[in-house]
């Protein structure tokens, strides 16, 4: 490992030095340039390096000399010289450690408010099945191909997710519910999506730079290939859901990062099959849009030019103009946050070529600076909190099929349970931007530990400052309050923040009884069958259990021709509540005198249990 990140390191600083200097000499201005701004790290640690290993061997052998002419006190001078620059040269060849960070608040402490339908909800799906456990990622076996990730089962684990996010059984009562709800809290009343709306959905496709594809927009085999970013099969599955189950017009719906580029593999597999959906690419060619920039400023971070020096950025014209945003980032972690999930998705939704401006704003700006701890201006809250962003987004979604380990990074198998050695194969859902963005930090920060060969962004201290200030303005710096949109309107809070109370079990307040921050409801989908209605049945394929949380009933569905079947409902510890039998067809069962809390079903004492979740009566 250590072996091929050395390899890897000399090749793209080399590549990186030749390039800068090749674009650079003939043209100084030229460093200026997003690309250049981009390569210059690359170049600069490449150079302190060689730098390092040439000073570090000459130094070596200005000792050798001087100790053969028994001047032993400038023999140490060189010989502690060589030893600084080899030093130089390591640190610079190698992935900083972070050790295990503290953290500002105890695990189950929440914090802010908790949103939406049900409050502080966050839907975990996980199916193994959805990724091709034996993937290489190399060239031509690109984890976001059909063999390498499966759309059926992508599908039904989206849908599962909106179904179970929502409690509802069908995708468009689903929707329908996240409408009049986002639109009540927006003060449009309790009314639904009109025909006339337009829905954007935002996306990450960090790996689509100018050099990355041909003309016509096919990949390319450079050291960006197969980078964890936004899979498009979970995209084409949320837009089969607007489109086929709720009716929503092609035209209404745009797709895209603006500020990068749309693969030609991918345009294919959404164009296919709707292709009057609007897809926003930077330069707009092959069927796909430009990202319209009008010039104008409507972001204008709150640290007014005290850390980001361009105080303002403008939006795109396609992202202004929608009604609705949809939030779809990835689950990776990063060298300069620690992670980056759906708040920094928006570092490619505004009209700069780049990003690097809003990176004074995060924890780890650069090799050479830092900015870690608590109470500091953070950019991703004005992010987060921006009316024409936050402000829109309906539903946020981590694509967690492929994890990764650094946003440049290609996915990353997982050691932590239920993963095992493979890739992390999930999706998250949730109303709350902070909710699910806790969770996501609390996956990647059990998961890239100081121990961990791919790195240990996400232990950087202060990673979820952030969540814990766009949770709860008491948080905030002295001299900060949040108004980016500098109207005077000051952020409330954006939602709850916990970390859970280990990574074995993953229980948050609300899963535990014992406050009212974040719900995680996780959905082993691995045997589900049928994603029509919610159900977690994955011991027998004649048994349909739903709705599932539920406040005081639950149906049971047996095929027509099964045997009666015995079961049990027990709780955490053990303790049985419940026994009786099914016959065949639908039943609903009574369990409303259980307590709110944890439960298994299991049918003739045999098989996978099943978990139940009671909600408190309404």
């Amino acid at each position: 490992m250590k072996k091929k990140w050395s390899i890897l390191f000399f090749v793209t600083g080399l590549f990186s030095t030749i390039w800068f200097l090749i674009r650079v000499i003939p043209k100084p201005s030229r460093a200026s340039y997003p690309c250049m701004k981009a390569a210059s790290p690359y170049m600069a640690a490449f150079v302190i390096w060689l730098f390092s290993m040439f000073a570090g061997a000459f130094s070596f052998r200005k000792a050798m000399l001087k100790y053969k002419k028994y001047k032993y006190v400038s023999t140490a001078f060189f010989v502690l010289t060589g030893l600084i620059f080899v030093l130089v040269s390591i640190s610079q060849n190698s992935l900083p450690v972070f050790a295990n960070s503290k953290v500002l608040l105890d695990k189950n402490q929440s914090i802010g408010e908790a949103k939406g339908i049900f409050p502080g909800r966050v839907v975990w799906v996980w199916n193994n099945d959805a990724t091709n456990e034996n993937c290489t990622n190399v060239f031509g076996d690109g984890w976001f191909m059909s063999k390498n990730t499966n759309l059926q089962v992508v599908d039904s684990m989206t849908r599962q997710s909106v179904l179970t996010l929502t409690s509802c059984e069908t995708i468009d009562h689903a929707w329908e519910k996240l409408f009049r709800h986002y639109n009540s809290g927006a003060g449009k009343g309790d009314v639904s999506y009109s025909a006339d709306e337009k829905i954007f959905i935002k996306i990450n496709f960090v790996s689509s730079s100018s050099n990355t594809f041909t003309s016509d927009y096919a990949i390319k085999n450079t050291s960006r290939y197969g980078m964890c970013e936004t899979s498009p099969q979970v995209v084409l599955s949320v837009l089969r859901q607007l489109v086929n189950d709720c009716g929503i017009p092609q035209d209404k719906i745009f797709v895209g990062d603006p500020i990068k580029h749309i693969y030609k593999h991918v345009f294919e597999l959404w164009y296919n099959e709707f292709p009057n959906i609007h897809y926003i690419d930077h330069l707009g060619a092959y069927g796909r849009e430009k990202a319209v920039d009008d010039g104008f400023p409507v972001i204008f971070y709150s640290d007014r030019g005290k850390v980001i020096k361009d105080a303002s950025d403008g939006l795109y014209t396609q992202i202004k103009n929608a009604d609705y945003l949809i939030n779809i980032g990835a689950l990776k972690a990063h060298a300069r946050a620690g992670i980056s999930l759906c708040a920094k998705n928006h570092f490619g939704s505004h009209t700069r070529a780049g990003a690097s401006h809003l990176h004074p704003g995060l924890v780890y700006p650069n090799n050479f600076s830092t900015r870690t701890g608590y109470r500091k201006y953070r950019v991703q809250v004005d992010l987060m909190g921006h009316k024409m962003l936050g402000g829109k987004t309906i539903l946020y979604m981590i694509d967690g099929l492929w994890g990764g380990s650094e946003a440049n990074d290609p996915p990353r198998k997982w050691a932590m349970p239920p993963f095992n050695n493979d890739w992390s194969s999930s999706i998250f859902v949730s109303q709350n931007p902070v909710a699910i963005e806790s969770v996501g930090f609390d996956f990647l920060k059990a998961e890239f530990t100081s121990d961990n060969p791919f790195g240990s962004y996400p232990q950087i201290e202060g990673v979820d400052d952030y969540l814990i200030q766009a949770a709860d303005s008491s948080f905030w710096p002295v001299d900060i309050k949040y108004d980016p949109e500098n109207d005077k309107a000051i952020l409330k809070s954006l939602g709850v923040y916990e970390n859970w109370n280990n990574s074995i079990d993953k229980m948050y307040s609300r899963n535990l009884n014992s406050g009212n921050g974040i719900e995680l409801v996780f959905v082993d989908q691995k045997d589900i069958q049928t994603a029509g209605k919610i159900t977690l049945s994955n011991v027998d394929p004649e048994v349909k259990v739903y709705p599932n949380p539920f406040y005081s009933s639950v149906n049971i569905e047996l095929k027509s021709d099964s045997q009666n079947k015995l079961f049990t409902i027990y709780s955490l510890d053990g303790e049985v509540h419940f026994s009786g039998s099914c016959s065949s067809g639908l039943q609903q069962l009574d369990f409303s005198n259980l307590p709110a809390g944890i439960y298994f079903l299991k049918f003739d004492g045999k098989g996978k249990s099943i978990k139940l979740i009671k909600k408190e009566t309404k």
